[in-house]
């Protein structure tokens, strides 16, 4: 199969809706360069697949809610099926990522694989992502660049080659986390920060108060404040002004006919000049600029 650059189509709830390989077989490789530009970091959003990172070059903070890991080049990490998660660079990163059904490893649900090993990783609480030890690491960078190579090349047989790896990735996981199901917080705040992210993505091009945003899970507005620095390290409404200017990026991108007054009334702007002047504190470019010049 082509190795794809990694582009996202998730729903209110940021949910990936791309799907990841096929039915038959779903499994999906991707390699794609992220920077610190604007709009040039991964978003957040979750799968019910999971995932495995490998670092090429540079450095990549993986985003948890809660916690962050650094990944530097050489560096492999793993993200469990269900789990929000987000990625940046304070400089420049080519990442490798293999996604993939934990079904793919498990198969049958009432085979042993599945009932002994993956079931109880997939509702391990401590594991929300992990970055492979010193002691792992080799041997997760051989599965995953076998996995790779096997997935970009398709020869034949290949599935059975990526199966293979993969249920070594998951087999290293269950040795990690084979006996910690019952540990590890309940991971409250990337339950409230889902309910919250549904709500501003759903409602982005109204009026949004901070009380909404509150409201939308549960909780009261300081404690809200709190959730959205304890995870994604920007205020509620910071983090909805640079949600409704990236989403005016990516209309401004696939909509050539619309004019910038009605992408600025679409992402909830109050104005074409509010609109163009914070689309310029983030692009450094004017929206019109940035259509121009095909960003």
């Amino acid at each position: 199969m082509t190795v794809k650059a990694c582009v996202f189509d998730v729903n209110s709830a940021r949910r990936e809706l791309q799907p990841h390989g096929t039915p038959e077989f779903p499994c999906a490789v991707y390699e794609t360069r992220y920077t610190n530009a604007p709009g040039g970091d991964l978003c957040w959003h979750w799968h019910e697949d999971m995932e495995i990172w490998h670092v090429l070059e540079g450095r990549m903070e993986l985003r948890l809610p809660g916690r962050t890991l650094l990944l530097r080049a050489g560096d492999c990490a793993a993200i469990n099926a269900n789990t929000l998660h987000a990625g940046g660079t304070d400089t420049a990163c080519r990442l490798r990522a293999l996604v993939f059904s934990p079904a793919l490893a498990a198969g049958e649900r009432e085979s042993v694989f599945s009932r002994r090993y993956i079931q109880p990783l997939l509702a391990c609480k401590p594991f929300d992502a992990h970055r492979f030890a010193p002691e792992e690491a080799e041997e997760a960078r051989a599965a995953f660049s076998r996995a790779f190579e096997q997935m970009a090349a398709e020869a034949p047989g290949y599935e059975f080659a990526v199966r293979e790896a993969v249920s070594r990735l998951c087999l290293l996981l269950c040795g990690r986390f084979a006996s910690r199901e019952g540990e590890g917080p309940a991971g409250q705040d990337g339950t409230r920060l889902r309910a919250m992210l549904e709500y501003i993505h759903a409602g982005f091009a109204r009026p949004i108060a901070l009380k909404q945003i509150a409201s939308a899970a549960n909780i009261g507005e300081r404690e809200c404040l709190r959730c959205f620095q304890r995870t994604v390290r920007l205020s509620p409404m910071q983090y909805l002004l640079k949600y409704r200017v990236t989403r005016g990026a990516e209309m401004l991108r696939a909509n050539p006919g619309f004019s910038v007054s009605q992408i600025a009334a679409a992402c909830g702007f109050d104005s074409p000049s509010n609109f163009s002047k914070m689309f310029r504190r983030f692009y450094g470019l004017s929206p019109r600029e940035y259509r121009q010049r095909g960003a």
